[in-house]
């Protein structure tokens, strides 16, 4: 063989491989990084041993694929499910899912979200185990880490900053901390106190966040909180509790405003803060215009006893889900979040990321049958 051809056809081939990275060793994807409470997880609590908060027996996920549970803490998908299925993004598998690997992060993202979890630490601690925001922040930097070492330094920049970020909590941080006495939260703060610390600490979050690559953000608000049947069944009346109302609606107020700030003062970085507060109060106030026919209780409730705080095989189902505002006792149907996914695209101009002319509508999944028809 003639060695002077083989070293030019190596110097070639040499050649080819430096001009194959300098285009980029990774051919990224766009994919979602989802940071939330059980109203985005998708299957980590299923994975904590020792947690209290879990959505691993049926009737969770009856109308959700196979209709057995899936880790959603609904009937059917999450908020985030329908967003990111109207924006052509792929759903982001659980961060606890065994079959989790570089491959699947870099072609699907990933969801931290876990059931009890708030934006403080000391949040949801009765549930033994669960992902606080931190701790999911945390679990992120692990992850870059191994995508770093995938695809190199520079790929992995660009590929976590041309992703999207979803941040949902805050619900927990009132319903299963500051309004619990348990918690030393609920008598060291006053109301407009506790807010203003819940900002301060997501502020921080938000800005690690974006040290960490995150430039297209989307925080979530509160809905009416005081609404949920959890909340009903503890006031005398049935009503909403106002004053559950009046925390979620200043959380919003705050929100927004530290949205903003953070938006013009941290370069490149569009952060927005998603509020679906009115649309979901009018659901509850004004369900019949909606196609509901219930908006104060869950579709999945233990006879008589209230509050079951979660769904069992031994509850009864409502008799048309698609017609209950409630799944159980503190979370929305899949009905109710399409709706809310809905307001949230309209406000936003969410558009698919693939850039089509038309898209498909979102479509529901098969609906099981009830077990009582």
């Amino acid at each position: 063989m003639n060695p002077r051809k083989n070293k030019l056809s190596l110097m070639l081939l040499l050649l080819m491989v430096a001009v194959l990275v300098s285009a980029g060793g990774c051919d990224c994807k766009t994919v979602q990084f989802i940071f939330g409470d059980s109203l985005s997880d998708v299957g980590n609590n299923d994975k904590l041993s020792k947690s209290l908060a879990k959505a691993n027996l049926p009737w969770y996920g009856i109308d959700f694929g196979n209709g057995m549970p899936n880790g959603r803490f609904c009937n059917g998908r999450t908020v985030s499910d329908i967003i990111g299925d109207k924006m052509g993004l792929p759903r982001p598998p659980a961060f606890l899912d065994p079959a989790l690997d570089e491959d699947t992060i870099l072609e699907k993202g990933v969801n931290f979200a876990s059931g009890g979890g708030g934006i403080l630490n000391e949040t949801g601690g009765y549930f033994i185990q669960r992902f606080s925001l931190w701790k999911q922040i945390e679990l992120f930097r692990g992850t870059q880490e191994l995508i770093r070492q995938k695809i190199g330094a520079n790929e992995s920049e660009k590929f976590f900053q041309g992703a999207k970020y979803v941040v949902a909590l805050g619900s927990n941080d009132f319903i299963n901390n500051y309004l619990v006495p348990v918690y030393s939260d609920s008598w060291k703060y006053n109301d407009q106190g506790f807010i203003e610390y819940l900002m301060t600490t997501l502020g921080q979050q938000l800005k690690v966040l974006h040290k960490l690559g995150a430039r297209e953000l989307m925080v979530f608000g509160l809905g009416p909180m005081g609404c949920i049947p959890l909340q009903r069944v503890m006031s005398q009346s049935g009503e909403c509790l106002e004053k559950t109302n009046k925390l979620a609606l200043g959380f919003n107020v705050a929100g927004k405003q530290l949205l903003s700030e953070l938006s013009s003062g941290l370069p490149n970085a569009s952060f927005k803060f998603a509020d679906a507060y009115d649309v979901v109060n009018d659901v509850i106030t004004n369900p019949s215009n909606y196609g509901f026919e219930n908006s104060d209780s869950p579709c999945c409730s233990f006879g008589n006893i209230r509050p079951a705080l979660t769904c069992v095989p031994a509850s009864t189902l409502c008799k048309d889900r698609s017609k209950y505002v409630f799944w159980d006792e503190y979370h929305p149907s899949d009905a109710a979040n399409e709706i809310i996914a809905k307001e949230l695209i309209r406000k936003f101009g969410f558009k698919n990321v693939n850039e089509t002319e038309t898209e498909p509508p979102t479509q529901a999944p098969a609906v099981a049958p009830s077990p009582d028809n």
